[in-house]
C-alpha cells in the first residue's frame, strides 16, 4: 500500500470570480486526491490536498494554468500534515 502524504497551495492572480476552485475540484477528483479548496480573504486561493505523490505534480500544473478566465500569478507549495478527507470540497 502507497503512503499518503499532503500538499498545501496558495495560488495568487486573478483566481476568484473564475470557476477556479471548481475546476481545482474537478482535477483533484480526477487524480483521486482529497482534500479541500477556499477563498482567501486577501484574494488568494487556498489548496490542501491528499494521496499519492504522483498526482501533486499533475495538480501543480493545473494550478499554474487555471480555467480559461482565471490570470495565475504565483504558485506556492509546501508539505503539510496529512487529515484523513472523503472527496474533495468546495469551501
Amino acid at each position: 500500500m502507497k503512503r499518503s502524504e499532503a500538499r498545501r497551495w496558495l495560488v495568487s492572480g486573478r483566481v476568484q470570480g473564475v470557476g477556479f476552485r471548481y475546476f481545482v475540484q474537478g482535477k483533484a477528483n480526477d487524480l483521486g486526491l482529497g482534500g479541500w479548496v477556499r477563498n482567501l480573504d486577501d484574494g488568494r486561493v487556498e489548496v490542501y490536498a491528499v494521496g499519492e505523490v504522483a498526482g501533486f505534480s499533475d495538480l501543480a500544473a493545473a494550478l499554474y494554468l487555471g480555467p480559461r478566465m482565471a490570470e495565475v500569478r504565483s504558485v506556492e507549495e509546501k508539505q503539510d500534515v496529512v487529515q484523513q478527507m472523503a472527496g474533495f470540497v468546495v469551501r
